[in-house]
């Protein structure tokens, strides 16, 4: 998870995630998470602080 919002530009460190999930600012299919542990799949909606986010399978190579 809180790779996630890194690679996002969500959090600029894992610091700043971790505060984000701590802090109960991030929700994962409309629920509140707060394990940054928590493993994300396609399909999964991610909201922190109103913007939202849609995980997609990445294109094969």
């Amino acid at each position: 998870m809180d790779q996630f919002l890194k690679w996002n530009g969500v959090a600029a460190t894992g610091g700043q995630a971790k505060e984000l999930i701590t802090s109960g600012l991030v929700r994962v299919n409309g629920q509140v998470e707060r394990r940054r542990s928590h493993e994300l799949v396609p399909g999964d909606e991610v909201e922190v602080k109103g913007a939202c986010f849609k995980l997609t399978t990445a294109p094969a190579d």
